[in-house]
């Protein structure tokens, strides 16, 4: 009974919607009008009546009995007092003149001639190096043997003895001084080392002057 009603109740709500949809399909009429749009009429708005200024009065000027002279003109009367030209033309104050030797400069000129810029100072003179990476070692070109010294040839001493010599940019040896000594040994070591001759240090293709160490080997042979 129940689902007879609901069956029912479908089919009559459905002829209801397709009756309204038909009539509303086959209505003849006008259609709606639509909205006005808003449009703004110029007759609407106020006319403002805006006043100008009114441009000030030129007062008329009063005519002149001198005509006006043209600066092209030329003059109508003699001038009086004209100096002769001279060779050289007077120096005015404030001017800027050019001195014989010498550069431009603003007041009176002075003839007086100015002097060249004194020559730069020489460069410092620099002290000995110590050898590094970049200097060209000197190379020996003058080698003096030690005189072995009968003392110690008679107590048989050998030994190698360590200098610290410093060659100057001639390549000469200027000074020596024993960093390991070796006893009866030094004084030759020394003797020797201060007549030998080396080919300069280079620094930047430069000769200079470098501390560079040294060795003397004593050795008796029987």
């Amino acid at each position: 009974m129940r689902r007879a009603f609901t069956l029912f109740s479908i089919v009559v709500h459905t002829i209801v919607i397709a009756a309204a949809l038909v009539a509303q399909s086959l209505v003849v009429g006008a259609l709606p009008t639509p909205h006005e749009p808003v449009l703004y009429n110029i007759s609407d708005f106020v006319p403002v009546d805006i006043k100008l200024p009114t441009p000030p009065r030129r007062q008329p000027s009063a005519p002149s009995d001198t005509p006006a002279a043209s600066p092209d003109a030329a003059p109508l009367v003699e001038p009086k007092g004209v100096a002769p030209e001279t060779d050289r033309e007077p120096v005015t104050r404030g001017a800027v003149s050019v001195v014989e030797g010498g550069v431009p400069f603003g007041g009176d000129a002075i003839g007086v001639n100015v002097a060249p810029p004194p020559p730069p100072p020489p460069p410092p003179v620099q002290g000995p190096l110590r050898l590094h990476s970049g200097i060209t070692r000197p190379q020996k070109t003058v080698d003096v043997a030690p005189v072995y010294p009968a003392a110690a040839r008679a107590a048989r001493k050998e030994g190698v003895v360590i200098l610290e010599t410093v060659i100057d940019a001639r390549g000469n040896v200027e000074s020596v001084r024993v960093l390991r000594p070796v006893a009866l040994l030094d004084d030759a070591a020394v003797a020797a080392v201060r007549q030998w001759r080396f080919t300069p240090a280079l620094l930047n293709g430069e000769p200079v002057p470098v501390v560079m160490t040294v060795t003397v080997n004593f050795m008796l042979q029987d």
